[in-house]
């Protein structure tokens, strides 16, 4: 890898990173917010869901627009709008008396960003680099970001709500700027040396794509989802459990949330620094990783011992580590250039998809009981499972 894309790499490393800290950071303190506001677990949960549905809905906008003006263009601004987002919600908790509809309203403009952040760098990323090899290695480290992110935040997100409650809305803009200028002065997009694509040549391209490859992109897009609602409904669940049933509560529940998070961070590490190219060994990541995510899922049903539980959740992050970095190689190295953004965005807003349906649907689970949340999990694991086996096959397909 060339030495001097390296500072690219860390720069757009920066970014998941900061949209992963934009929500994640919120999970241990979502139980505080419950109090402070005196709102219901599943109102709670919508300060995650109304983030991840604006993304949802913008993020195949965004990459259409990264595709035809440039990542950069797109980049940039949303790191603001994010940013503003982050004030809206700040300034909402500390000045008036019922802040929760301007917390939402300030999420959503969060989402708007976040929309044409994070998913721009996959295609970016593909497009720095000319050979496979750098590629994947290049997108290990942003999905590595963006699971180093999930550790910290956790930990971040308790030790700032520990001074004050809304002291993590307030970190975003600080966040985003950083990553504004580090986008700015240390990031070199590759000259589009293409006519920009008009919208109903994209229509036609997409259709196109889709009758092609339809069948392995949809399962990658289902997979993805999957993961993310697993996730991030696990740690909605974990936060709340952890006060409730052991009265752990600031730093070191976030510190405790943080312990499936760094297998995941560790192996998402490893698996993008050793696939290389081989398509079959990404399959066969993302397979294992998912058996492993099922398996563990279903064995914490069995269990409410807090030191057990962390340790069978622990092999789970490894499940997820091995498959996420395999997921973002194969949907980036698997289509052409021009077409990056847009596919890859499609494929984030699916991910996304997962983050806003994994609270909501977990608190309604929790309700039933522990057994129910973790049967559920593995549930629908399996199916993703099935999805990887049947869809993905990079000895049919060329272009996987």
């Amino acid at each position: 890898m060339d030495d001097k894309k390296k500072w690219d790499l860390i720069s757009l490393a920066s970014i998941p990173l900061v949209m992963t800290l934009g929500n994640s950071m919120l999970i241990p303190v979502l139980p505080i917010i419950e109090k402070k506001l005196s709102i219901t677990s599943f109102k709670v949960s919508m300060i995650i869901t109304v983030y991840s549905i604006a993304a949802i809905l913008l993020i195949p906008i965004a990459g259409y627009l990264s595709d035809r003006y440039g990542r950069k263009k797109v980049i940039i601004p949303s790191l603001f709008i994010a940013g503003v987002g982050g004030l809206v919600t700040g300034w909402a908790s500390w000045s008036l008396e019922n802040p929760y509809v301007m917390i939402l309203i300030g999420r959503v403009l969060q989402g708007i960003g976040s929309s044409g952040a994070a998913p721009v760098v996959l295609p970016l990323v593909g497009d720095l680099f000319k050979n496979d090899k750098d590629v994947s290695a290049g997108l290990g480290l942003i999905e590595t970001s963006n699971t180093v992110g999930k550790v910290l935040s956790p930990i971040l997100g308790a030790l700032l709500a520990s001074f004050l409650w809304y002291l993590p809305f307030l970190s975003i803009p600080v966040f985003s700027l950083i990553s504004i200028l580090l986008v700015v002065f240390l990031v070199k997009s590759p000259e589009k040396k293409e006519e920009p694509q008009t919208f109903s040549c994209f229509l036609s391209c997409l259709k196109n794509i889709f009758r092609k490859d339809g069948k392995w992109l949809t399962a990658i897009f289902a997979i993805g989802g999957v993961i993310m609602f697993v996730l991030f409904g696990i740690l909605f669940y974990l936060a709340g459990f952890l006060e409730n049933e052991f009265q752990i509560v600031g730093v070191k529940k976030g510190g405790v949330i943080a312990i499936p998070l760094v297998a995941l961070s560790l192996t998402s590490y490893v698996t993008g620094k050793r696939i290389g190219e081989n398509k079959k060994t990404m399959k066969w990541c993302i397979f294992i990783g998912l058996f492993i995510l099922a398996a563990a899922t279903l064995s914490v049903s069995f269990t409410e011992r807090l030191w057990l539980m962390l340790l069978i959740l622990f092999v789970g992050g490894v499940g997820i580590g091995m498959s996420l970095p395999c997921l973002d190689a194969l949907i980036t190295e698997g289509v052409k250039k021009e077409e990056r953004g847009t596919i890859t965005s499609l494929y984030s807003s699916t991910r996304f998809l997962g983050v806003a349906a994994g609270p909501p649907i977990y608190a309604l689970l929790m309700k039933q009981s522990h057994e129910v949340v973790f049967y559920a999990s593995a549930g629908v694991t399996a199916i993703a499972i099935l999805l990887c086996f049947v869809s993905i096959k990079p000895e049919t397909n060329t272009d996987v």
